[in-house]
């Protein structure tokens, strides 16, 4: 093993010893993780935190075994290399994506397999990549290889302001596609337009099929679903014979019945060096837009889960694990 020299015996980290609520999360002192011979070790900056956590912590997705490490997304610096590591050296700016708990970037230092670990784009500080990796990911599977979105394409994003909504917006419109954007609530609206929808819809209020046919008088080619439920079949007017519904797999009430004609896709985005690399290509053609509504110190990293639970988050949640920083709540 390769490593800086100041690596700690033991770090801080947010763990939970028993699945439940947000009360759970409390901080602990464990061992800094061990490193196996293909492995990369971070010295966390910044976590993300998506609704795949609030799953974990619940017992809805994992076995326990605990105490548990949540976070499967961060950003930092390599502090240590196992043997068989090619491709990175000893302070590189990385970012990273772990399916698994062993990946738990809620810490001060967290070990992954080098294929989940990948350079962090010149163009995004800590906090944006901490954000990126599981939205990024996600959102570029699911505009690329599920929809296969091409210039001229008309594309629904449906939940657009998530975390994982903002990304599609943008990676869409980067392909070429026309796209319409919905929003729960007209607060959306404003962030996007900014990030390049060419019609905004808000659920509550506009019709969705009408603006939909003015985009695409012929009928949409795809959407991209991040929500279900009754909302997601009143859009379904819209859609053409031979149009495919992308969605990540644990979106809740999926509808059982499509129209004729359409199809429907669940996936996951996976990690994996190829995965890193298109997405690295596409930041480093030009930048996008990384929205983060909040930032939370490590020891807050319940409320922060409280926070991701109310609801109407735009964008993404971190937690600044770097303890040199002051960090406060961006957006209440």
């Amino acid at each position: 093993m390769r490593a800086d020299g100041a690596v700690p015996s033991f770090m801080c980290a947010a763990v939970i010893d028993a699945f439940g609520g947000p009360e759970r999360l409390v901080l602990r002192d464990l061992p800094v993780p061990p490193v196996g011979p293909n492995d990369v070790l971070i010295r966390v900056d910044t976590a993300g935190i998506g609704p795949w956590d609030l799953k974990v912590r619940r017992g809805d997705v994992i076995e326990g075994r605990f105490p548990m490490v949540l976070g499967f997304e961060g950003s930092g610096t390599v502090a240590a290399l196992g043997d068989g590591v090619r491709g990175f050296e000893l302070g590189d700016a990385v970012y990273g994506y772990a399916y698994s708990t062993l990946g738990g970037f809620y810490a001060e230092y967290a070990t992954l397999d080098a294929e989940q670990v990948a350079p962090l784009p010149a163009a995004l500080d800590f906090r944006e990549g901490g954000a990126l990796p599981v939205a990024g990911l996600t959102a570029l599977a699911g505009i690329d290889d599920v929809l296969a979105v091409r210039p001229g394409m008309s594309i629904l994003v449906f939940g657009a302001t998530g975390g994982t909504g903002v990304f599609a917006v943008q990676f869409a419109k980067r392909r070429g596609a026309r796209v319409v954007a919905t929003t729960n609530g007209g607060e959306g609206r404003e962030l996007l337009r900014r990030l390049g929808a060419d019609e905004v819809a808000d659920t509550q209020r506009d019709d969705v099929v009408a603006l939909a046919h003015k985009l695409a008088p012929h009928g949409l080619d795809g959407v991209f679903a991040f929500a279900g439920g009754s909302a997601l079949e009143r859009v379904f007017g819209a859609l053409r014979a031979g149009a495919t519904i992308a969605h990540p797999n644990g979106v809740a009430a999926f509808p059982a019945t499509l129209p004729d004609g359409v199809t429907a896709r669940g996936f996951d985005g996976r990690p994996n060096p190829t995965a890193f690399a298109r997405l690295n290509a596409l930041l480093d053609e030009a930048p996008i837009e990384i929205p983060i509504s909040a930032e939370y110190s490590l020891d807050d990293a319940a409320e922060a889960h409280r926070r991701l639970e109310r609801g109407h988050v735009f964008g993404k949640i971190v937690l600044v694990v770097d303890a040199t920083e002051d960090v406060e709540e961006k957006v209440a």
